[in-house]
Protein backbone atom coordinates (compact mmCIF):
# COMPACT_ATOMS: atom_id res chain seq x y z
CA UNK A 1 0.00 0.00 0.00
CA UNK A 2 1.55 3.15 -1.03
CA UNK A 3 1.47 6.52 1.60
CA UNK A 4 0.95 9.42 -0.05
CA UNK A 5 0.79 12.92 2.36
CA UNK A 6 -1.03 16.19 1.00
CA UNK A 7 2.38 17.42 1.42
CA UNK A 8 3.84 16.06 -1.61
CA UNK A 9 3.70 16.60 -4.84
CA UNK A 10 2.15 13.07 -5.67
CA UNK A 11 -0.48 13.86 -3.71
CA UNK A 12 -3.34 15.72 -6.00
CA UNK A 13 -2.58 13.68 -8.91
CA UNK A 14 -3.20 10.32 -7.02
CA UNK A 15 -5.83 11.68 -5.89
CA UNK A 16 -7.56 12.53 -9.17
CA UNK A 17 -6.74 9.55 -10.45
CA UNK A 18 -8.50 7.56 -7.49
CA UNK A 19 -11.63 9.66 -8.23
CA UNK A 20 -11.85 9.48 -11.50
CA UNK A 21 -11.23 5.56 -11.41
CA UNK A 22 -14.64 4.41 -12.75
CA UNK A 23 -13.89 1.37 -15.44
CA UNK A 24 -14.02 2.10 -19.09
CA UNK A 25 -15.47 -0.66 -20.89
CA UNK A 26 -13.09 -1.97 -23.85
CA UNK A 27 -14.26 -1.67 -27.05
CA UNK A 28 -13.14 -5.91 -27.89
CA UNK A 29 -15.64 -6.96 -24.36
CA UNK A 30 -18.49 -4.79 -25.83
CA UNK A 31 -18.30 -6.25 -29.54
CA UNK A 32 -18.18 -9.89 -27.41
CA UNK A 33 -20.96 -9.15 -25.46
CA UNK A 34 -23.24 -7.46 -28.33
CA UNK A 35 -22.52 -10.52 -30.37
CA UNK A 36 -23.42 -12.94 -27.03
CA UNK A 37 -26.84 -10.50 -26.79
CA UNK A 38 -27.57 -10.82 -30.30
CA UNK A 39 -27.21 -14.45 -30.59
CA UNK A 40 -29.63 -14.46 -27.50
CA UNK A 41 -32.26 -12.67 -29.06
CA UNK A 42 -32.34 -14.67 -31.91
CA UNK A 43 -31.47 -18.44 -30.65
CA UNK A 44 -32.95 -18.46 -27.42
CA UNK A 45 -32.51 -21.57 -25.68
CA UNK A 46 -29.95 -23.07 -27.89
CA UNK A 47 -27.80 -19.82 -28.17
CA UNK A 48 -27.99 -19.66 -24.20
CA UNK A 49 -27.02 -23.67 -23.75
CA UNK A 50 -24.02 -23.54 -26.36
CA UNK A 51 -22.48 -20.17 -24.55
CA UNK A 52 -23.13 -22.34 -21.38
CA UNK A 53 -21.20 -25.79 -22.84
CA UNK A 54 -18.44 -22.65 -24.58
CA UNK A 55 -17.86 -20.40 -21.48
CA UNK A 56 -18.65 -22.74 -18.54
CA UNK A 57 -17.69 -26.23 -20.18
CA UNK A 58 -21.07 -27.74 -19.11
CA UNK A 59 -23.45 -29.75 -21.80
CA UNK A 60 -27.24 -28.99 -21.06
CA UNK A 61 -30.76 -29.89 -22.15
CA UNK A 62 -33.23 -27.36 -22.32
CA UNK A 63 -35.49 -29.63 -19.80
CA UNK A 64 -31.91 -29.32 -17.33
CA UNK A 65 -31.63 -25.25 -17.27
CA UNK A 66 -34.37 -24.58 -14.62
CA UNK A 67 -33.63 -25.95 -11.20
CA UNK A 68 -36.34 -28.02 -9.63
CA UNK A 69 -38.15 -28.25 -6.58
CA UNK A 70 -36.65 -31.53 -5.55
CA UNK A 71 -33.15 -30.11 -6.02
CA UNK A 72 -34.10 -26.86 -3.76
CA UNK A 73 -35.00 -29.61 -0.95
CA UNK A 74 -31.75 -32.04 -1.43
CA UNK A 75 -29.88 -28.88 -0.51
CA UNK A 76 -31.25 -28.72 2.76
CA UNK A 77 -29.41 -31.50 3.70
CA UNK A 78 -26.22 -30.49 1.98
CA UNK A 79 -25.32 -27.71 4.45
CA UNK A 80 -25.21 -27.76 8.56
CA UNK A 81 -28.11 -26.51 10.95
CA UNK A 82 -26.43 -23.66 11.76
CA UNK A 83 -25.27 -22.24 8.47
CA UNK A 84 -29.33 -22.23 7.60
CA UNK A 85 -29.70 -20.41 10.81
CA UNK A 86 -27.40 -17.61 10.03
CA UNK A 87 -28.93 -17.37 6.61
CA UNK A 88 -32.40 -16.65 8.37
CA UNK A 89 -30.94 -15.17 10.42
CA UNK A 90 -29.50 -12.65 8.46
CA UNK A 91 -32.86 -12.93 5.80
CA UNK A 92 -34.96 -11.66 9.09
CA UNK A 93 -32.45 -8.61 9.74
CA UNK A 94 -32.62 -7.75 5.99
CA UNK A 95 -36.51 -8.44 5.75
CA UNK A 96 -36.84 -5.93 8.82
CA UNK A 97 -34.74 -3.03 7.46
CA UNK A 98 -36.34 -3.32 4.11
CA UNK A 99 -40.23 -3.01 5.30
CA UNK A 100 -39.38 0.71 6.28
CA UNK A 101 -38.67 1.49 2.81
CA UNK A 102 -41.96 1.15 2.04
CA UNK A 103 -43.69 3.95 0.60
CA UNK A 104 -47.62 4.33 -0.44
CA UNK A 105 -50.23 5.35 -2.35
CA UNK A 106 -51.35 8.87 -1.75
CA UNK A 107 -53.88 11.77 -2.67
CA UNK A 108 -55.00 15.03 -1.72
CA UNK A 109 -57.37 17.57 -2.42
CA UNK A 110 -56.43 20.52 -4.20
CA UNK A 111 -59.58 22.85 -4.73
CA UNK A 112 -61.64 20.19 -6.96
CA UNK A 113 -58.63 18.38 -8.38
CA UNK A 114 -57.99 15.07 -7.28
CA UNK A 115 -53.40 14.72 -7.19
CA UNK A 116 -51.19 12.24 -6.12
CA UNK A 117 -49.04 9.47 -6.33
CA UNK A 118 -49.85 5.37 -6.90
CA UNK A 119 -47.18 2.66 -5.87
CA UNK A 120 -47.18 -0.54 -7.81
CA UNK A 121 -44.15 -3.33 -7.54
CA UNK A 122 -42.39 -4.17 -10.86
CA UNK A 123 -44.02 -7.24 -12.24
CA UNK A 124 -41.10 -9.69 -12.69
CA UNK A 125 -37.40 -9.12 -11.52
CA UNK A 126 -34.67 -11.25 -12.61
CA UNK A 127 -31.59 -11.51 -9.95
CA UNK A 128 -27.87 -12.28 -11.24
CA UNK A 129 -25.99 -14.17 -8.65
CA UNK A 130 -22.00 -14.62 -9.93
CA UNK A 131 -20.14 -17.96 -9.76
CA UNK A 132 -16.58 -18.13 -10.10
CA UNK A 133 -13.82 -17.55 -7.40
CA UNK A 134 -16.66 -17.13 -4.77
CA UNK A 135 -20.09 -18.18 -3.69
CA UNK A 136 -22.70 -15.48 -2.30
CA UNK A 137 -25.88 -16.53 -0.93
CA UNK A 138 -25.75 -13.03 1.00
CA UNK A 139 -26.15 -11.15 -2.90
CA UNK A 140 -29.23 -13.85 -3.27
CA UNK A 141 -30.76 -12.52 0.13
CA UNK A 142 -29.37 -9.24 -0.42
CA UNK A 143 -31.61 -8.73 -3.99
CA UNK A 144 -34.61 -11.26 -3.69
CA UNK A 145 -35.91 -9.88 -0.18
CA UNK A 146 -36.45 -6.07 -1.01
CA UNK A 147 -38.41 -7.88 -4.48
CA UNK A 148 -40.32 -9.58 -2.18
CA UNK A 149 -41.13 -6.69 0.51
CA UNK A 150 -42.08 -4.36 -2.74
CA UNK A 151 -44.75 -6.38 -3.73
CA UNK A 152 -42.37 -8.38 -6.68
CA UNK A 153 -44.46 -11.50 -7.94
CA UNK A 154 -41.96 -13.21 -9.43
CA UNK A 155 -38.08 -13.13 -8.91
CA UNK A 156 -36.22 -14.81 -11.30
CA UNK A 157 -32.51 -16.34 -10.38
CA UNK A 158 -29.87 -16.87 -13.26
CA UNK A 159 -26.00 -18.28 -11.84
CA UNK A 160 -23.31 -20.15 -13.27
CA UNK A 161 -23.46 -24.03 -13.56
CA UNK A 162 -21.37 -26.14 -12.16
CA UNK A 163 -20.21 -29.55 -12.81
CA UNK A 164 -22.92 -31.05 -10.54
CA UNK A 165 -25.39 -29.52 -8.52
CA UNK A 166 -25.76 -25.87 -7.89
CA UNK A 167 -23.92 -24.75 -4.20
CA UNK A 168 -26.11 -25.67 -2.00
CA UNK A 169 -26.44 -22.42 0.26
CA UNK A 170 -27.35 -20.44 -3.07
CA UNK A 171 -30.24 -22.67 -3.60
CA UNK A 172 -31.47 -22.65 0.31
CA UNK A 173 -31.07 -18.43 0.45
CA UNK A 174 -32.94 -18.96 -2.69
CA UNK A 175 -35.98 -20.19 -1.39
CA UNK A 176 -35.41 -18.70 2.38
CA UNK A 177 -35.43 -15.51 0.35
CA UNK A 178 -38.52 -16.51 -2.07
CA UNK A 179 -37.41 -16.91 -5.22
CA UNK A 180 -39.79 -18.22 -7.29
CA UNK A 181 -37.50 -19.56 -10.55
CA UNK A 182 -34.00 -20.48 -10.50
CA UNK A 183 -31.87 -21.47 -13.92
CA UNK A 184 -28.20 -22.64 -13.72
CA UNK A 185 -27.14 -19.98 -16.45
CA UNK A 186 -24.58 -17.68 -15.83
CA UNK A 187 -22.57 -14.71 -17.69
CA UNK A 188 -23.79 -12.40 -20.69
CA UNK A 189 -26.17 -14.87 -21.94
CA UNK A 190 -27.77 -15.21 -19.07
CA UNK A 191 -28.81 -11.33 -18.39
CA UNK A 192 -29.48 -11.76 -22.25
CA UNK A 193 -31.92 -14.73 -21.65
CA UNK A 194 -33.54 -12.37 -18.90
CA UNK A 195 -34.41 -9.65 -21.08
CA UNK A 196 -35.41 -10.63 -24.36
CA UNK A 197 -36.93 -13.94 -22.95
CA UNK A 198 -36.64 -17.76 -24.53
CA UNK A 199 -38.74 -20.70 -24.25
CA UNK A 200 -37.49 -21.96 -21.21
CA UNK A 201 -36.84 -18.54 -19.50
CA UNK A 202 -39.80 -15.62 -19.57
CA UNK A 203 -38.42 -12.35 -19.65
CA UNK A 204 -38.32 -9.84 -16.91
CA UNK A 205 -38.63 -6.37 -16.43
CA UNK A 206 -35.45 -5.38 -14.33
CA UNK A 207 -32.25 -6.94 -13.39
CA UNK A 208 -30.63 -6.71 -10.34
CA UNK A 209 -27.09 -8.18 -8.91
CA UNK A 210 -23.29 -7.51 -9.40
CA UNK A 211 -20.99 -9.55 -11.76
CA UNK A 212 -17.79 -9.37 -13.53
CA UNK A 213 -17.47 -6.81 -16.22
CA UNK A 214 -19.18 -8.67 -19.19
CA UNK A 215 -22.00 -9.09 -16.98
CA UNK A 216 -21.92 -5.40 -16.18
CA UNK A 217 -21.34 -4.49 -19.57
CA UNK A 218 -24.54 -6.44 -20.76
CA UNK A 219 -26.63 -4.77 -18.40
CA UNK A 220 -25.36 -1.24 -19.48
CA UNK A 221 -26.14 -2.28 -23.09
CA UNK A 222 -30.13 -3.70 -22.38
CA UNK A 223 -30.52 -0.49 -20.47
CA UNK A 224 -34.00 0.46 -21.73
CA UNK A 225 -35.24 -3.19 -22.90
CA UNK A 226 -35.20 -3.75 -19.08
CA UNK A 227 -34.37 -1.99 -16.18
CA UNK A 228 -31.31 -2.26 -14.31
CA UNK A 229 -30.26 -1.53 -10.88
CA UNK A 230 -26.74 -0.01 -11.51
CA UNK A 231 -23.73 -1.15 -13.49
CA UNK A 232 -21.28 -2.25 -10.54
CA UNK A 233 -17.90 -2.48 -10.49
CA UNK A 234 -15.11 -4.20 -8.05
CA UNK A 235 -15.40 -3.79 -4.46
CA UNK A 236 -14.24 -0.67 -2.88
CA UNK A 237 -13.43 0.43 0.92
CA UNK A 238 -12.05 4.08 2.23
CA UNK A 239 -11.52 3.95 5.87
CA UNK A 240 -11.15 7.69 7.30
CA UNK A 241 -9.26 7.13 10.74
CA UNK A 242 -8.07 9.51 13.69
CA UNK A 243 -4.95 9.21 15.46
CA UNK A 244 -6.65 7.00 17.76
CA UNK A 245 -8.08 4.56 15.50
CA UNK A 246 -6.71 0.81 16.14
CA UNK A 247 -4.51 0.28 13.38
CA UNK A 248 -4.84 -3.74 13.62
CA UNK A 249 -8.68 -3.16 13.34
CA UNK A 250 -8.21 -0.73 10.11
CA UNK A 251 -5.69 -3.65 8.42
CA UNK A 252 -8.27 -5.89 9.19
CA UNK A 253 -11.14 -3.65 7.44
CA UNK A 254 -8.76 -3.20 4.48
CA UNK A 255 -8.28 -6.58 3.67
CA UNK A 256 -12.28 -7.77 4.60
CA UNK A 257 -12.96 -5.72 1.23
CA UNK A 258 -9.35 -6.66 -0.95
CA UNK A 259 -9.99 -10.58 -0.30
CA UNK A 260 -13.60 -9.69 -2.64
CA UNK A 261 -11.20 -9.82 -5.72
CA UNK A 262 -7.78 -8.47 -7.25
CA UNK A 263 -9.89 -5.53 -8.39
CA UNK A 264 -10.97 -4.98 -5.57
CA UNK A 265 -9.90 -1.05 -4.18
CA UNK A 266 -9.03 0.20 -0.98
CA UNK A 267 -7.93 3.68 0.70
CA UNK A 268 -7.28 4.38 4.27
CA UNK A 269 -7.47 8.71 4.73
CA UNK A 270 -6.13 9.20 7.95
CA UNK A 271 -4.51 12.24 10.07
CA UNK A 272 -1.85 10.13 11.73
CA UNK A 273 1.38 9.26 9.54
CA UNK A 274 2.41 6.44 12.11
CA UNK A 275 -1.16 4.97 12.04
CA UNK A 276 -0.44 5.01 8.17
CA UNK A 277 2.34 3.15 8.53
CA UNK A 278 1.58 0.88 11.08
CA UNK A 279 -1.75 -0.09 8.99
CA UNK A 280 0.43 -0.98 6.01
CA UNK A 281 2.70 -2.90 8.14
CA UNK A 282 -0.17 -4.98 9.57
CA UNK A 283 -1.29 -6.23 6.17
CA UNK A 284 1.33 -7.61 5.52
CA UNK A 285 1.31 -9.78 8.51
CA UNK A 286 -2.17 -10.24 8.62
CA UNK A 287 -2.49 -11.43 4.97
CA UNK A 288 -0.51 -14.35 5.60
CA UNK A 289 -2.59 -17.87 6.10
CA UNK A 290 -5.77 -16.04 4.63
CA UNK A 291 -7.53 -18.52 2.20
CA UNK A 292 -7.74 -15.60 -0.59
CA UNK A 293 -4.32 -14.41 0.43
CA UNK A 294 -2.95 -14.09 -2.94
CA UNK A 295 -6.09 -12.41 -4.17
CA UNK A 296 -6.01 -9.94 -1.39
CA UNK A 297 -2.49 -9.53 -2.09
CA UNK A 298 -2.78 -8.52 -5.48
CA UNK A 299 -6.03 -6.15 -4.26
CA UNK A 300 -3.62 -4.19 -1.94
CA UNK A 301 -0.27 -4.09 -4.38
CA UNK A 302 -2.60 -2.87 -7.55
CA UNK A 303 -5.05 -0.97 -5.86
CA UNK A 304 -4.45 0.66 -2.38
CA UNK A 305 -3.45 4.19 -0.97
CA UNK A 306 -3.09 5.61 2.00
CA UNK A 307 -3.23 9.34 1.85
CA UNK A 308 -2.10 11.61 4.88
CA UNK A 309 -3.85 14.88 5.77
CA UNK A 310 -3.71 17.47 8.27
CA UNK A 311 -7.22 17.50 9.23
CA UNK A 312 -10.35 15.73 9.34
CA UNK A 313 -12.18 18.33 7.52
CA UNK A 314 -9.49 17.31 5.10
CA UNK A 315 -10.27 13.89 5.28
CA UNK A 316 -13.63 14.02 4.57
CA UNK A 317 -13.17 16.00 1.44
CA UNK A 318 -11.06 13.35 0.02
CA UNK A 319 -13.67 10.83 0.84
CA UNK A 320 -15.99 12.68 -0.96
CA UNK A 321 -13.73 13.35 -3.89
CA UNK A 322 -13.54 9.55 -4.02
CA UNK A 323 -17.19 8.73 -3.16
CA UNK A 324 -16.24 5.02 -2.49
CA UNK A 325 -19.02 2.30 -2.32
CA UNK A 326 -18.30 1.91 1.37
CA UNK A 327 -17.03 4.35 3.68
CA UNK A 328 -15.73 3.56 7.21
CA UNK A 329 -15.61 6.55 10.01
CA UNK A 330 -13.35 5.04 12.25
CA UNK A 331 -13.15 8.39 14.82
CA UNK A 332 -14.95 9.99 18.30
CA UNK A 333 -17.65 10.82 17.35
CA UNK A 334 -18.72 10.08 13.86
CA UNK A 335 -21.86 11.47 13.82
CA UNK A 336 -20.44 14.62 14.00
CA UNK A 337 -19.19 13.96 10.55
CA UNK A 338 -22.82 12.25 9.21
CA UNK A 339 -24.06 15.40 7.07
CA UNK A 340 -20.25 16.25 5.86
CA UNK A 341 -20.36 12.79 3.41
CA UNK A 342 -21.78 13.86 0.70
CA UNK A 343 -21.05 10.58 -1.79
CA UNK A 344 -20.98 7.08 -0.29
CA UNK A 345 -22.90 3.75 -1.09
CA UNK A 346 -23.29 3.51 2.29
CA UNK A 347 -21.35 4.70 5.72
CA UNK A 348 -20.14 2.44 9.03
CA UNK A 349 -19.72 4.62 11.75
CA UNK A 350 -17.14 4.20 14.86
CA UNK A 351 -15.03 1.88 15.99
CA UNK A 352 -17.37 -1.29 16.58
CA UNK A 353 -18.78 -1.56 12.94
CA UNK A 354 -16.89 -3.55 10.90
CA UNK A 355 -17.71 -3.71 7.00
CA UNK A 356 -18.60 -7.25 7.34
CA UNK A 357 -21.42 -6.57 9.53
CA UNK A 358 -23.25 -4.57 6.95
CA UNK A 359 -22.21 -6.91 4.55
CA UNK A 360 -23.81 -9.98 5.93
CA UNK A 361 -26.29 -9.58 9.34
CA UNK A 362 -26.71 -5.46 9.69
CA UNK A 363 -29.86 -5.51 7.24
CA UNK A 364 -29.19 -2.50 4.98
CA UNK A 365 -28.55 -3.63 1.62
CA UNK A 366 -25.13 -4.42 0.52
CA UNK A 367 -25.54 -3.84 -3.23
CA UNK A 368 -23.72 -0.73 -3.45
CA UNK A 369 -22.60 1.85 -6.09
CA UNK A 370 -19.22 1.48 -7.20
CA UNK A 371 -16.29 3.63 -9.65
CA UNK A 372 -17.60 6.87 -8.32
CA UNK A 373 -21.38 6.46 -8.98
CA UNK A 374 -21.96 6.76 -5.41
CA UNK A 375 -22.20 11.08 -6.60
CA UNK A 376 -25.64 9.70 -8.63
CA UNK A 377 -26.34 6.02 -7.74
CA UNK A 378 -27.96 4.33 -3.99
CA UNK A 379 -27.90 1.53 -2.18
CA UNK A 380 -30.77 -0.80 -3.56
CA UNK A 381 -33.69 -0.97 -2.16
CA UNK A 382 -37.55 -1.63 -1.81
CA UNK A 383 -37.67 1.53 -4.11
CA UNK A 384 -35.70 -0.43 -7.06
CA UNK A 385 -38.43 -2.85 -7.20
CA UNK A 386 -41.62 -0.71 -7.59
CA UNK A 387 -42.85 2.20 -10.07
CA UNK A 388 -44.91 5.51 -9.23
CA UNK A 389 -47.48 6.90 -11.38
CA UNK A 390 -48.99 10.12 -11.24
CA UNK A 391 -52.34 10.48 -10.50
CA UNK A 392 -54.80 13.61 -11.34
CA UNK A 393 -58.33 13.91 -11.36
CA UNK A 394 -60.08 17.58 -12.51
CA UNK A 395 -63.79 18.24 -12.48
CA UNK A 396 -65.54 20.37 -14.67
CA UNK A 397 -65.58 23.45 -12.60
CA UNK A 398 -61.96 23.03 -11.85
CA UNK A 399 -60.71 22.55 -15.25
CA UNK A 400 -62.43 25.72 -16.26
CA UNK A 401 -60.59 27.54 -13.39
CA UNK A 402 -57.23 27.13 -14.75
CA UNK A 403 -58.24 26.48 -18.60
CA UNK A 404 -57.01 29.80 -19.60
CA UNK A 405 -53.56 29.18 -18.06
CA UNK A 406 -53.23 26.29 -19.93
CA UNK A 407 -54.57 27.33 -23.04
CA UNK A 408 -51.94 30.38 -23.00
CA UNK A 409 -48.94 27.89 -22.12
CA UNK A 410 -50.27 25.72 -25.07
CA UNK A 411 -49.87 28.55 -27.60
CA UNK A 412 -46.76 29.61 -26.29
CA UNK A 413 -45.40 25.89 -27.15
CA UNK A 414 -47.27 25.87 -30.32
CA UNK A 415 -49.13 23.19 -29.34
CA UNK A 416 -52.93 24.00 -30.59
CA UNK A 417 -54.22 20.75 -30.18
CA UNK A 418 -53.41 20.88 -26.66
CA UNK A 419 -54.99 23.97 -26.15
CA UNK A 420 -58.25 22.51 -28.29
CA UNK A 421 -58.16 19.56 -25.87
CA UNK A 422 -59.08 21.75 -22.70
CA UNK A 423 -60.94 23.97 -24.58
CA UNK A 424 -63.43 21.22 -26.29
CA UNK A 425 -65.32 20.79 -22.50
CA UNK A 426 -66.62 23.52 -22.80
CA UNK A 427 -67.73 24.39 -26.23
Amino acid sequence: MKIVASTERAFLPTLKKVASRARVQGAAVEKTVKSILQAVERGGDRAVLRYTKQFDRVSMKETELRVTPEEIKEAYFHIRKDEGDALRFAAQRITSFHERQRIKTWMYQDNGATLGQVVTPIDAVGVYVPGGKAVYPSSVLMCAIPAKVAGVSRVVMCTPPQKGPINPYLLVAADIAGVTEIYRVGGVQAIGAMAYGTKTIQRVDKIVGPGNIYVATAKRLLYGTVGIDMVAGPSELLVVADGDAKPAHVAADLLCEAEHDEDAQVYLVTTSAQLAKNVVQLIGSQLKGLQREKIAAKSIARHSVAFVVATMDEAIDVANQIAPEHLTLSVDEPFEYLEKIRHAGALFLGRYTPPSVADYIAGPNHVLPTGGSARFFSALSVHDYIKVSNIVHYTREELSKVKDHLVRLAHIEGFDAHAKSAQSRFS
